[in-house]
């Protein structure tokens, strides 16, 4: 009796309870995300994907470096059918470990912009980050220093800055993709230079995370910060609390044009099960009205359009520069060393 009931449950995959009868659903299509993005908006687009095509969405939410060591002790075994990482260097390592697989699909080719997709066919972009300097206009004119003449991210190595500079750790991606972009733009003895000077005029210890540089600045523990875009808006809008609204309506975002824009990106899994799910579903969010719907409510930008939120709109228009996603990451390691020389602790 015991293995015909195992039998039964084995034909019939999945039995369970919907409005009190009984529904067996034997062909039930399924995608499992593991994904560095961890905003619960991003949910409502699964929902709507799911209502679209049928198809379930299952997500494992974590940092992107944790879902990477994840997918590598897992190896064949990992139930990833699509990954989403923040920042080119997550998205860039992952593909360079083999986590990824190549995959072939018209509607990605079109939707995602040349720069914001890998060459080889594994992964694409889904929403556009800029990396933004924040400042407290009264600190820096006390320091005699005018907020119109900051025109570069360079700029911050300038002696006038010294102790009024407030930066991120070295261990973010988002820094480590800047540094990168700087190698690419300027080569290699400017960007020494440059990090030369900028860490010189660090005035606190390196900060943990972007939010924290913004409350920084805006106490007047520091001057100037780099940071993404959406950080000060999401705490301009109020989505940390009125307190987080207050600290960065003190701050001014100076958005360098052209400027360094970073990303968040999807790629199928090597071993994933349901390899034309996880497609159809990368499909859907780099279209036009997913990655809309994934930047809309983070504040980030669209693939191929400015977010049209007026606080957004209020940082003032972007002109992307011509570094690639690619150049990126080939250049994440020589930037970190780079930036360890630095003393960018």
């Amino acid at each position: 009796m015991q293995n015909l009931r195992k039998l039964l449950y084995s034909a019939l995959t999945c039995t369970f309870l919907l409005n009190g009868n009984v529904v067996v659903n034997s062909t039930e299509k399924e995608v499992k995300v593991y994904s560095g993005r961890h905003y619960n908006t991003d949910r409502a687009v699964y929902k709507k994907f799911a209502e679209d095509t049928g198809i379930k969405v299952r997500l494992i939410e974590a940092a992107g470096i944790s879902l990477i060591e994840r997918l590598k002790r897992e190896g064949k075994n990992s139930q990833a059918d699509l990954i989403l990482l923040v920042d080119a260097a997550r998205i860039t390592n992952a593909a360079k470990a083999g986590l990824l697989q190549r995959i072939e699909s018209k509607s990605l080719e079109n939707d995602v912009p040349i720069g914001l997709k890998d060459k080889n066919k594994e992964w694409y972009a889904l929403t556009r980050r800029v990396r933004v300097m924040v400042v407290n206009e009264k600190k820096l004119a006390k320091a005699g220093i005018d907020i119109n003449d900051i025109k570069d991210y360079t700029d911050l190595a300038k002696p006038e800055f010294k102790g009024l500079v407030c930066l991120r750790n070295r261990k973010s991606p988002y820094n480590q993709s800047l540094v990168a972009n700087q190698i690419v733009n300027k080569g290699e003895l400017e960007t020494k230079e440059w990090l030369n000077g900028m860490i010189s005029n660090v005035s606190q210890p390196f900060f943990p995370g972007d939010i924290a540089i913004i409350r920084a600045v805006s106490k007047k523990k520091c001057g100037v910060g780099i940071v993404n875009h959406y950080y000060v808006a999401r705490m301009l809008a109020g989505v940390n609390g009125r307190r987080d609204a207050l600290y960065a309506k003190k701050t001014t975002v100076i958005t360098p044009n052209p400027a360094h824009v970073n990303i968040s990106a999807g790629g199928v899994s090597k071993y994933a099960t349901n390899k034309a799910e996880a497609i159809k579903l990368l499909e859907y969010l780099a279209s036009p009205s997913g990655s809309k719907g994934l930047a809309a409510p983070t504040f980030e930008h669209p693939l191929k359009e400015v977010n049209q939120n007026p606080i957004v709109k209020g940082f003032g228009e972007f002109t992307p520069d011509k570094v690639t996603v690619d150049d990126l990451g080939i250049n994440n390691s020589f930037a970190i060393k780079l930036m360890k020389d630095a003393g960018w602790n």
